[in-house]
């Protein structure tokens, strides 16, 4: 198996959208300050910066968008949030010491119907200083790094790997030649964050304690006992 060959298949396992990823959690990570992270998610709330409040089955969660760091990426979720299109999805997949994902399926686990998708803001937000850090809300996609509609994931822990630099630090050589294969143009985009969870990570990290297990079209990963994103809302 040459480079090229395993550097495409690492990318992807890596796909958030219908690609298997895992994740470790640390003792560490385990015993992090609650207290102390509320604290700092209260001081990065903006009154520059829309909020929007998800309720889920589990509990409600705030989001602060950054439409200066990802416009496009902040728009195209605000113009689901608006048409109610959340309402009654769930978070079908939730991989504890990774992310929880979720928008796009409802409760019956059929996928939902998108509006066309937009181009990758991964290079852009980055360089606004919002990453894939813990926390954090990004757009899932499939191995094409323009393919993002509807569906989200917040972060539990800082996935640096799924940042633009990372990724673009981990293109080939093969793929920076004039001859490069067509495979090389989904390498070394990243995955767009355009907001934080400003309220109720505690309530994302109770969802990582849901069982698991396969539904719909997914072997694994989707709680068994279905977390319904029941309503979200613009609060400012």
């Amino acid at each position: 198996m040459n480079e090229t060959t395993t550097i495409f298949r690492r990318a992807m396992i890596a796909g958030l959208f219908g690609m298997l990823a895992t994740g470790v959690v640390s003792a560490q990570d385990k015993a992090a300050p609650k207290a102390a992270e509320k604290a700092t998610m209260k001081a990065a709330a903006s009154a520059t910066k829309p909020q929007v409040e998800m309720r889920t089955s589990v509990g409600t969660i705030v989001i602060e968008l950054d439409p200066a760091a990802a416009p496009k990426s902040v728009e195209n979720f605000l113009e689901y949030v608006r048409s109610g299109f959340y309402d009654g999805t769930v978070f079908h997949r939730v991989i504890k010491g990774f992310m929880a994902q979720g928008g796009g399926f409802d409760k019956a686990m059929a996928q939902k119907p998108t509006r066309a998708p937009i181009l990758n803001e991964g290079e852009q937000a980055e360089a606004a200083g919002l990453k894939n850090d813990r926390g954090t809300i990004s757009l899932a996609r499939t191995n094409d790094p323009h393919s993002a509609t509807a569906q989200f994931y917040i972060n539990y822990k800082d996935n640096t790997f799924l940042n633009h630099s990372v990724a673009k630090d981990r293109i080939p050589p093969q793929c920076k030649e004039a001859s490069a294969p067509p495979q090389c143009k989904s390498l070394g985009w990243g995955y767009t964050a355009f907001g934080r969870v400003v309220s109720g990570m505690e309530v994302v990290d109770k969802m990582a304690e849901v069982p698991t297990g396969a539904g719909g079209q997914f072997p694994s990963d989707v709680p068994q006992t279905p977390i319904v994103i029941e309503k979200v809302t613009l609060k400012k």
